[in-house]
């Protein structure tokens, strides 16, 4: 009696095994198919990169604009605000040529004047140079000429108002004399 327990018990035992085996395999079964399902195809994985690169390249492109434009905005800002503070500057140029009795006054406005030209020199701001130089339009405003055979063809002889720029863009042209 005690074989035909244990044989039952065997049986058992195998029946258990197989059943845990068919039930394995049918969850193997059933990811192997979630996994299928879940990978997308290949022309669509391919449009979807190639959707994603693009953007990205659009996003690239959209900060070194933006980084552009911000450049810009601020250096016409500034151009406008350097604008205003230039007749300023003549002004105390002039007060510098002029004679005084009082040396302490002229050194005041010395100091102020250089204060001025240290500030448009932080910010980027240039003279342009004139006398000796050929009239070029883009940096001179011609008010006269005069003919002197000394001198080269469309060479600057005097100034009547210094100019400025930032970078390659004119704040205010030079006003100039022009020989030949």
């Amino acid at each position: 009696m005690a074989e035909t327990e244990s044989k039952e018990e065997l049986k058992k035992e195998v029946k258990e095994e197989v059943s845990k085996k068919e039930v394995s395999s049918k969850e193997n079964k059933n990811e192997e198919k979630s996994k299928h399902k879940d990978m997308v195809p290949k022309q669509d994985y391919d449009e979807l990169e190639d959707r994603y690169k693009r953007v990205l390249a659009e996003f690239e492109n959209f900060k070194k604009r933006s980084a552009k434009e911000r450049e810009g905005l601020y250096n016409s800002i500034l151009s406008d605000v350097i604008e205003v503070i230039l007749p300023v500057v003549d002004n105390l140029e002039n007060a510098v040529k002029v004679e005084t009795q009082d040396e302490n006054y002229k050194k005041g406005i010395e100091l102020v004047l250089k204060q001025f030209q240290d500030v448009l020199n932080s910010k980027g701001v240039e003279e342009i140079k004139a006398i000796g130089e050929t009239f070029d339009p883009s940096l001179h405003e011609a008010v006269s000429s005069v003919q002197d055979d000394e001198k080269g063809e469309k060479e600057i002889v005097q100034e009547y108002r210094k100019g400025y720029k930032i970078g390659n863009r004119v704040i205010r042209h030079s006003m100039v004399v022009v020989a030949n």
